[in-house]
């Protein structure tokens, strides 16, 4: 089977009324595919009206009045309200063996005889879609959610894919003026750790879940690799802290250690040398297993060259969530630092195994977002030079 890049756009509904964290779940957790790009969109009038017509066409050789369906729903549901406000659809990219099918069925066909059945087994829509036909005539829907949307098979892919990469290089990554914002409104990051993306699960989806609790809004989002520099300027502030509050303690600890097996006193002074020589060590060496967990490298093993190299074996997902008093809404379904702290029903308690493998992070403060979001380029998204790197590949090899 050949390698497909594949995607699904979680719809304006299914975002509005948090199903986002459910939907994710469902995608990680039942597919060996790889998650390789996420970007919010706002969509202009003129693209939701290429959009549907993109639709339309490919279901008129299956059922024009399917595709009359969908594309009326996107041309109801996805442009700008009339006061300007923006609808948000996120775009999840996939790609692996036989992707359009893998997400087609985990998504839940529509019927290719009848939009009134619209799919069988445990899928997405069977979850989150909903139809409501006229009771006095079942021929007319009168209420049509499809939940997501994706396409049906790679032609319709790379037909698509061209479309929205276009229009995702030329749109910012973080919406403004989206539906519900107000000028109030605080902003905060969120990021999904390495350790959640090893293996198909649903705890990214699951976390989401859990962060919806809040009631903020995911006004942007990107797939974020760093680099052992990414690494080391996100997490400087920790390496004085791991020096100041770490490194004495473990001094303390050799030197009651020192004293209990060689039946000896030490005094001050041999403690503050055994922080010096024994304790900055550790904490050290704890800040580089830090940066080894968010970029796969450790500092000391790479040149400057490798530094600046993004692995593929560390990947996050970084969110924006806005909304009143954003920080420390998120921060407190997050939970401390340290997962055995937190309280229960807390994502760190749920999901961390120590304070270093805590699932998550997200900024303290509104000075801690506008430094954070620099250094991750919030402002920059990799998913259309995925898509585009896909189309050329595809291209050369037909």
């Amino acid at each position: 089977m050949a390698t497909e890049v594949s995607y699904i756009i979680i719809t304006p509904y299914s975002l509005l009324k948090s199903r986002t964290g459910g939907i994710i779940a469902r995608l990680m957790s039942r597919t060996d595919l790889e998650f390789v790009g996420a970007q919010m969109l706002a969509f202009t009038r003129e693209m939701a009206e290429k959009y549907a017509q993109s639709l339309e066409d490919a279901a008129s050789h299956i059922s024009s009045e399917t595709g009359k369906l969908l594309s009326d729903y996107v041309l109801a549901n996805f442009p700008p309200r009339e006061d300007g406000r923006k609808e948000r659809a996120l775009m999840l990219l996939f790609r692996g063996e036989d992707a359009c099918r893998k997400l087609t069925e985990i998504t839940g066909r529509l019927s290719p005889y009848s939009p009134r059945c619209l799919s069988a087994g445990e899928t997405l829509r069977d979850t989150y879609a909903d139809l409501v036909e006229d009771k006095d005539n079942p021929s007319v829907v009168r209420y049509f959610e499809p939940a997501v949307l994706t396409p049906p098979n790679i032609y319709e892919a790379m037909v698509k894919l061209k479309m929205f990469a276009d229009f995702a290089s030329s749109s910012p990554n973080l919406i403004d003026n989206s539906l519900g914002s107000s000028p109030d409104d605080e902003r905060t990051l969120v990021i999904i750790k390495p350790d959640n993306w090893r293996h198909p699960s649903s705890r990214p989806g699951n976390i989401i879940d859990m962060l919806s609790r809040t009631g903020l809004r995911i006004v942007g989002c990107k797939v974020h690799r760093m680099s052992v520099n990414d690494a080391l300027e996100f997490y400087g502030p920790v390496q004085g802290a791991l020096h100041s509050k770490l490194a004495p303690k473990i001094g303390e600890q050799a030197k009651e250690l020192f004293e209990e097996h060689f039946h000896v006193k030490l005094d001050e002074k041999a403690q503050e040398k055994l922080t010096e020589s024994v304790g900055v060590p550790y904490a050290d060496d704890q800040f580089s297993q830090l940066i080894e967990f968010m970029s796969g490298r450790r500092p000391e093993d790479c040149n400057e060259f490798e530094r600046q190299q993004q692995n593929s074996q560390a990947k996050c997902l970084v969110l924006i969530y806005e909304g009143p008093n954003a920080i420390s809404k998120i921060r407190s379904v997050l939970g401390p630092t340290d997962p055995s702290k937190a309280p229960g029903g807390t994502v760190r308690r749920d999901f961390g195994s120590n304070v270093m493998v805590n699932t998550a992070h997200a900024s303290d403060a509104p000075e801690s977002v506008e430094r954070e979001m620099k250094i991750i380029r919030i402002h920059q998204n990799s998913l259309a030079s995925r898509i585009y790197e896909f189309l050329a590949e595809a291209q050369e090899e037909a």
